[in-house]
């Protein structure tokens, strides 16, 4: 991502006008930072030692522990090392490698999402198709297009804001090389930009998000038919894991 222009590194706000609260901020952001990871690698360890969750649910769930755990990296470690940082600065590539990495595990999360909403829809409206459409192969390449389109749209994004000029301030007012901060610094029209990267934002937040809502409108449509209460609460239970991401996610 080549850029003619004459700043090469950005100095990263953060949280610098804080003072001493930044001690507080950084006990928070550790504590929160040492949960994710530790719940996400519980949640991999569990389906990893229990065979009876070698199933395509929880295995789309062991994925996207995974790239939650990189999404977390990405951003947390570099923030708490600046609190305690008088040079804050990110050279040009390494804040368009931050970027890059962040936007590809961020899209590739929300197609992971609407996945593992297809993969109800299959186990609860489809269940004599499902070992079929739902294959150990299937599941494959269903994640390999998800990370590929994640990092691919990522890239596209990162391209579009590295390959604007920036000659004028280099202060990045966030706490980390995030699109909208670094596209404002920007001495040129950034309008073609900003308006590329907002659709390509709003499709990978709002596609999955309504593929999700389709497939549990399918999925409620024949829950209500289960003429049980026992069958309708088995069925609902094996979407709650799902159904408690998402929120968590969209919330």
């Amino acid at each position: 991502m080549a850029n003619s222009s004459s700043v090469t590194e950005f100095l990263v706000l953060g949280f610098s006008s804080l003072g001493e609260l930044q001690l507080v901020l950084f006990a928070v952001f550790l504590c929160l930072y040492l949960i994710i990871l530790s719940g996400n690698i519980i949640i991999i360890s569990v389906i990893h030692l229990d065979h009876s969750l070698h199933t395509p649910m929880y295995f789309f769930l062991g994925i996207l522990s995974i790239s939650e755990i990189f999404y977390t990296t990405v951003i947390l470690p570099k923030m708490l090392i600046n609190l305690f940082s008088v040079f804050r600065t990110l050279s040009f590539v390494s804040c368009a490698t931050q970027m890059f990495f962040f936007l590809g595990f961020a899209v590739t999360n929300c197609l992971l999402l609407g996945v593992m909403g297809y993969d109800r829809y299959a186990a609860i409206c489809q269940p004599l198709q499902y070992a079929v459409l739902m294959s150990w192969r299937v599941c494959g390449q269903l994640i390999a297009t998800c990370i590929i389109s994640g990092f691919l749209i990522s890239l596209v994004g990162t391209t579009f804001v590295f390959s604007l000029p920036f000659c004028g301030s280099n202060k990045v007012n966030h706490y980390f090389c995030d699109i909208s901060p670094v596209i404002r610094l920007a001495c040129a029209d950034s309008y073609i930009s900003e308006l590329v990267i907002f659709i390509f934002g709003v499709l990978v937040l709002v596609v999955p998000l309504i593929f999700i809502c389709i497939s549990y409108g399918f999925i409620v449509r024949t829950i209500l038919k289960i003429p049980s209460a026992e069958g309708k609460q088995k069925a609902f239970s094996t979407c709650a894991s799902h159904l408690i991401v998402v929120i968590v996610h969209y919330g």
